[in-house]
């Protein structure tokens, strides 16, 4: 049983659907980093760098559309998608 990659690429921007998705699954360690970052108060532009493999200072709009939608999408995911919470479980 293998788990979810721990450094996979990112799209663009992040999955917008109601439910939980295959990009989600395969984005967990993702959004975890993203959440980590941002509670440690990690600069935006450097945890695009690390954990997107963007780079802020060559395509600035596309990193921090990349790093809001992900950030949004980790939240979601932790708070309403349950897929960190145990999914399934009340």
């Amino acid at each position: 049983m293998s788990g979810p990659p721990l450094d996979p690429d990112v799209a663009d921007v992040a999955p917008n659907e109601p439910a939980l998705t295959a990009y989600d699954e395969r984005h967990v360690v993702t959004y975890i980093r993203l959440l980590q970052a941002e509670g440690e108060g990690a600069d935006w532009r450097e945890v695009a760098r690390v954990v997107l493999h963007m780079d802020p200072e060559r395509e600035l709009d596309r990193a921090r559309r990349a790093y809001q939608s992900h950030l949004a999408r980790a939240k979601w995911v932790t708070e309403q998608g349950r897929l960190l919470h145990g999914a399934g479980s009340k």
